[in-house]
Parts: C-alpha cells; structure tokens; sequence
C-alpha cells in the first residue's frame, strides 16, 4: 500500500488557528460492536432507544458552542427518526453515512458493503435532502484485508471515508496506515482521513476521541490534541457517540468486565468534557475542512 500514497494538502490560512473536525458516530447503545455477543440484532426493534434524546442534548452543546460537525449516521436509525436527521440538517451540520444496519465492513463481501453502502447513502439523502459525502466504517474496520472497501465507496459515490485509526487495538487498528489524511488510490480516487493520533517519542498514541477519551485526564487530551495543530500543523479528528453522554442508559446482563469498563468508564463526565472542547479548540465540519464544501 505504501508505494500508492498520496498524502492530503491541507491549506490554513495565515494566522488562522487549525479548525479541527467535530465527528459524532449516531448509534445507541445496544448497537455497539462489543455489545453483539450478548445483545440479538433481532431484539433492536423492541429496544429502549435513547439516541433521539441524545441528540438533542449534543445539536444544543454544539450550538452554544458556535460548533458544526459532523454526524455519521446509521440508515437504521435515521430510518426510525427522520425528524431528528432534519434537526441535524437545520443546524448546519453535515449528514454522512455510517453504514446501515452497524455492520462491520471486514464482516461483510464486497457485494454485501456495496449494498450497505449505497442503502445508507441513499436513505439518508432522501431524508435529509443534502449529498452525503462521508461515510465512517463501523468500529474503524476498514484495515490492511480489505482495503477494497474504498474503491467500493468511491464507485458508490462518497468522496471521501473516516474509517482508518492507525493503532494497534483488539478490536480494530491498521498501525501502518498514515497518521493524516491521503489518498490510496491517488488524487482522483476517495480520500481516507484517519483518527488522530499524537507521538510521543516513537511511540503513537490514541487521541480522537472515543473510550481513550473519557479514560484519559482532560488536560492529557488536550495537550495531545494541542500538540497535533502545533507540531504536525494537522487538524484532529475527533469522535464521540450519543450514548457516552448518557450514564442512565440500561446496562445489559453478560458483558465481560473488560466491555463493561470501556463502555461505561466516566460516562458522567464526557458531556462537561465535550463542553470544553468547544471553548478549547476551533471546530467545524468534515467536508469543509477536508473537500472545501460551503
């Protein structure tokens, strides 16, 4: 792969601070990938569903905040509230794809992901009357064995995907991908931007967002974040879920103790920590920093 890529220009305007992109990964709670095990994709429909309420509480966040972002939404959800998908439209928010059904795309054949693919993108369009562009890979699993996934998404019409996070982790990873944005297939094909991560020495470390977020001190957060404007004059790409603003979701019997952990670890303090974010950084959206959209 490393012979085809392309890194991304990303023009700043001089004197300008780095805005930063705000992503959110529309989903609820029982749709998380470590929760399959032990949660039926068939019991969805008869579920509490808290992501609408969710919601809510982050488009009212993000507009005291001055902030657009990104909201990369499942077709499954927006398919059950429209009218929140519209709320995100009237915002000024981006819609982008998060797949259908939260299917990872290393689980999936080609046809199958095409399908997936283009279901979502379709569905959300018609919904919130704007051009999806984006598209994030549930659980980031878009990797080194199915690189092919971008070709798909570029043929279905997305310009460009959030679905790399170079780290090594158990459930996802791709360590040898670029930190910053590039193109695999070059300038004319889809653009991948990769999570963000921060180097300290040789060794890189996770600071996008995420559970590494609520684990982590504020201050240490930042401070990686800082560093990634400062030093690599790259923007962060930051990611957060509706449901880790919400520490009275129903918690599910048979998780292990590890999932139980990364699932629930500080939920109580992720919505003051996302307030400040807003003061702390310069946000805006996916497809205005990277595709120099309007």
């Amino acid at each position: 792969m490393n012979d085809r890529l392309h890194p991304a220009a990303m023009p700043r305007a001089l004197g300008q601070p780095i805005r930063n992109a705000m992503t959110i990964d529309v989903e609820d709670y029982f749709q998380v990938s470590a929760f399959a095990p032990i949660i039926a994709r068939e019991s969805w429909p008869a579920r509490e569903c808290r992501v609408e309420a969710n919601i809510e509480r982050i488009l009212a966040i993000l507009a005291d905040g001055g902030v657009h972002a990104t909201f990369f939404t499942l077709g499954w959800i927006a398919e059950r509230y429209p009218d929140m998908v519209r709320r995100i439209v009237a915002g000024g928010h981006e819609l982008a794809s998060h797949g259908y059904g939260h299917l990872r795309a290393s689980d999936q054949t080609r046809a199958e992901f095409a399908d997936d693919v283009g279901r979502s993108k379709a569905l959300l369009e018609d919904i919130g009357g704007q051009a999806v562009l984006g598209y994030r890979a549930p659980s980031f699993s878009i990797g080194t064995a199915n690189l092919w996934a971008l070709d798909v998404l570029h043929d279905a019409g997305y310009r460009y995907s959030s679905s790399i996070y170079p780290i090594a982790h158990d459930h996802y990873g791709m360590p040898d991908a670029p930190r910053f944005a590039f193109y695999p297939n070059g300038p004319a094909g889809l653009l991948e931007v990769p999570i963000t991560t921060a180097m300290l020495g040789q060794r890189k470390l996770p600071a996008g967002g995420g559970g590494y977020f609520r684990l982590l001190p504020y201050s240490l957060s930042r401070w990686m974040m800082r560093r990634v404007n400062s030093d690599d004059g790259q923007p962060t790409i930051f990611y957060f879920h509706p449901w880790e603003l919400d520490p009275g979701q129903p918690r599910p019997e048979g998780a292990s103790l590890k999932t139980r952990f990364r699932h629930y670890v500080n939920l109580q303090r992720m919505e003051g920590r996302i307030k400040l974010l807003t003061r702390d950084f310069a946000w805006d959206r996916m497809d205005r920093i990277f595709l120099g959209t309007k």
